[in-house]
This record gives C-alpha cells, structure tokens and sequence, in this order.
C-alpha cells in the first residue's frame, strides 16, 4: 500500500480551525455560565493548537495525548515557568468521564470567579501560541 504524502500546511489549518470552532463554543458555554463545560472545551482549545504547532515542529502527527505542557514542549516550544504551571492545570479541565465524584468536584470549583480568571488565560494562551504559529 502507498503511503500518502504528508502535507504540514493541510493538517496545521485543519487543528486550528478545529480550535477556533472549540473557542466559539466555549465563549457560548461560558456565556451560558456552563462554567464546567466552557473550561472542558477552552482546555481542547489549548490542545489543538498545540497539535497545530506539534505538527508544524516535527513534521509528522501529534501524539495521542491531552496533556498540554507534553505537547509544548514536544513542539519545542521555549515556555516560562509561569505558562508551564497554566498549562499543568488546564490539562486538568479534561475531565476523564468515568468518576462522577471527581466531576463533581470540578464542578462545583468552577464558579464565576474561577471560570473568568482560566477561560482569560485560556485566551491569552490561544493568542500565544497562535503568534507562535505565524513564526
């Protein structure tokens, strides 16, 4: 069998769109004040972006993995400490579905407050990264 041609530009736009899509939804969700789903989809926001700039990097499909700081660093990002500590705790919005006690937990940690501030840095990670993308 043939292997096809791998195109970079193709499957970069392809995650980003993908990403820009989750960023309306997740602006609708929070809006909505589905604190708890708007910070699940901002944490895919974050992820596919980084499956953009993984892709551009290494020339080859991202790993099977939602853990954000894995991913920028695999994508040779250069990241602060600050920005390493935002991406450890969003990969915790990825709430596995399994644990009912566990999604309650983050449920009732995602009031107003908290959900402003993470889907703001939410944002400012997206413009980052996509700035990132544009180099």
């Amino acid at each position: 069998m043939k292997k096809q041609p791998f195109n970079t530009e193709l499957i970069c736009q392809h995650w980003i769109e993908m990403s820009d899509n989750d960023f309306e939804a997740m602006i609708d969700l929070y809006n909505s004040k589905k604190y708890n789903w708007a910070l699940f989809i901002g944490h895919l926001v974050i992820e596919k972006l980084l499956k953009a700039s993984y892709v551009k990097h290494n020339l080859e499909h991202p790993p099977l993995t939602h853990n954000l700081l894995k991913l920028a660093l695999l994508s040779g990002f250069d990241i602060s400490d600050e920005i390493q500590l935002q991406l450890d705790t969003i990969t915790t919005f990825n709430m596995n579905a399994r644990y009912d006690d566990y999604k309650m937990a983050f449920y009732k940690k995602c009031t107003e407050s908290f959900s402003t501030y993470w889907i703001d840095q939410i944002k400012n990670l997206r413009l980052w990264i996509k700035q990132q993308l544009t180099v």
